[in-house]
């Protein structure tokens, strides 16, 4: 075996350093123009003796890798700041071949190949090293140079790994309408935490995405098995309940199973009890009222492909790679398919929260913004493109319009005047509403009318949300606040003035948009794309 044993010398190393970071323009390019870049410093510490093997290698042969190599110059500047804060150590061999480290790696790449996430993911020369591994070869008796090249090319392919699984795709997010500020990933940060195995606190990906992982390799095996593309059910009555019997629901009872609703792998044609338990159970994951009848709604859910859910889980998967990292304690997540406002104390779910979003033609905007005020009894000042589309119509129509609705002008001109509702019951806001200061003019408010949070779909508003608990938010929201309890709120939402209140601490709200996840129970969860989002999406990933 040959091994490459030379102690780094610094004061070589560093009458390169100014060649180096010419070099690392040079490879990058306008890379570096993107993001902002901090010094990396070589660590001196690092040594033939301090380190865990003897293995290092010259600065000047990563320039000439690099230089040399087309599919990895485009991470120049991540592969400097990762070997200089080790002082060019090997990270992926040790004197007994390739490490348990890379080993582990490279069992991920091929759960990544398995789960079919991207086909660009790895590099030709890593399903080499891939079928070494899995003959369970060491890489003990490689030439100096073959082996300096797996190491560089390791790095080069855990980059490109984390650069698709950790970011996510290349794309505009805002293009699809997504304005929620993507996660920031550092790829030489990301595979020193992943190689240092003392912080196993370190998480680059959201566990939502684990958990929708899960999901998807378990319907990649499904659909090996049962795929019902070209068999539909259908039913001879107008809809099945408990006690009924019909031949759709041995076609139902399979499609359960293979779903994890129903537990026994059961093809008679009777609906009894614990079929009824599995089918109320479908139907609250995707989102139907779990009343336990079948009908069209949700035999329209069962004849959809697993390929389509399979679609579904992985544009989902995409979503969750772009979501920030959270750093406050607490924090509002608004997903719109679901027509829910999810609360989260320490990563914990405090309480969910029916809400009302905007309607296809007055879509909420999908974005993040920090919850700053409260405002009690508030007015409600009229957006001048509602003023127009439809006040103005109304009041020529009706001159005692705006008296009879509670509303007044209180600026503008007579061809747009500025109008307002004054707070009260019948205010479009209801009785309270919540700011997070935002480009969109969107908020959380209250509403008068009550019952439509008992509608299935609940996409009503002009784009603003609706929540369903308002009086239980405030509370919540001022629970610190001595000044502040259950009745001094239910107070100052019945006044004839609003009164504005400034939270002590902004807490961040994002709003969402996430048609397949995994609640905290477990259960994976669907739901209909009500603006088309997911078929944006399906086009820039899976047909560019």
């Amino acid at each position: 075996m040959h091994v490459y044993l030379r102690k780094p010398n610094v004061n070589y190393m560093n009458r390169y350093y100014a060649l180096l970071c010419i070099t690392i323009l040079l490879l990058a390019g306008c890379n570096l123009k993107k993001r902002d870049r901090k010094l990396v410093v070589v660590d001196t510490t690092i040594n033939t003796t301090t380190s865990f093997n003897n293995f290092f290698f010259d600065s000047t042969t990563l320039v000439q890798f690099l230089a040399s190599d087309s599919l990895n110059n485009d991470y120049a500047a991540d592969y400097f700041d990762f070997y200089k804060q080790r002082n060019f150590q090997y990270a992926w061999f040790d004197c007994d071949g390739i490490t348990s480290e890379a080993v582990s790696f490279i069992h991920a790449l091929s759960n990544a190949l398995d789960a079919e996430i991207d086909s660009t993911l790895i590099q030709p020369e890593t399903l080499r090293l891939m079928a070494a591994v899995q003959r369970n070869d060491r890489l003990k008796n490689l030439t100096q140079r073959e082996q300096l090249r797996n190491e560089l090319l390791l790095t080069g392919q855990f980059f490109n790994y984390a650069k698709s699984i950790y970011k996510g795709a290349d794309v505009d997010a805002s293009e699809l309408g997504w304005f929620i500020p993507r996660k920031k990933i550092a790829l030489a940060s990301i595979l020193e935490q992943e190689l240092d195995s003392t912080k196993n606190d370190y998480e680059p990906l959201n566990p939502q995405y684990k958990a929708l992982r899960d999901y998807l390799m378990k319907l990649l095996a499904a659909q090996k098995q049962y795929d019902w593309d070209h068999q539909p059910i259908a039913l001879s009555a107008t809809s099945l309940r408990k006690g009924d019997s019909a031949d759709a629901i041995k076609a139902i009872k399979e499609r359960l199973y293979v779903y994890g609703d129903y537990a026994a792998n059961d093809t008679t044609p009777y609906y009894d009890t614990a079929f009824e338990a599995a089918v109320k159970r479908f139907q609250k994951r995707y989102g139907l009222t779990p009343d336990g009848v079948i009908g069209k709604t949700m035999l329209s859910e069962l004849n959809d492909s697993i390929g389509k859910r399979i679609k579904q889980i992985r544009i989902n998967m995409e979503r969750v790679r772009w979501m920030p990292k959270i750093e406050d304690s607490v924090y509002i997540l608004v997903n719109i398919p679901e027509y829910r406002l999810h609360i989260f104390e320490h990563k914990k779910l405090v309480k969910d929260i029916r809400v009302i979003v905007g309607t296809t033609a007055n879509s909420t905007v999908i974005f993040s913004g920090r919850l700053k005020y409260i405002v009690f009894s508030p007015y409600w000042n009229v957006p001048s493109s509602i003023v127009q589309k439809e006040l103005l119509p109304a009041m020529q129509r009706d001159p005692n319009y705006l008296a009879r609705n509670s509303m007044e002008v209180y600026g503008g001109t007579a061809s747009l005047p500025m109008i307002r509702q004054k707070p009260g019951g019948s205010n479009s806001l209801g009785l309270v509403k919540f700011l997070f200061p935002n480009n969109y003019n969107i908020y959380l408010h209250d509403t008068p009318n009550r019952g439509l949070f008992n509608a299935t779909n609940r996409s009503f508003s002009h784009g603003c949300i609706r929540v369903g608990e308002p009086a239980w938010l405030a509370q919540y929201l001022l629970r610190n606040n001595t000044a502040w309890d259950s009745t001094s709120i239910h107070n100052a939402m019945h006044q004839t003035q609003e009164k504005w209140v400034t939270l002590q601490a902004t807490i961040p709200v994002f709003i969402g948009y996430f048609t397949a996840w995994v609640d905290q129970d477990g259960k994976l969860n669907f739901r209909k794309d009500i603006y088309g989002h997911d078929k944006k999406m399906e086009a820039k990933l899976f047909y560019r």
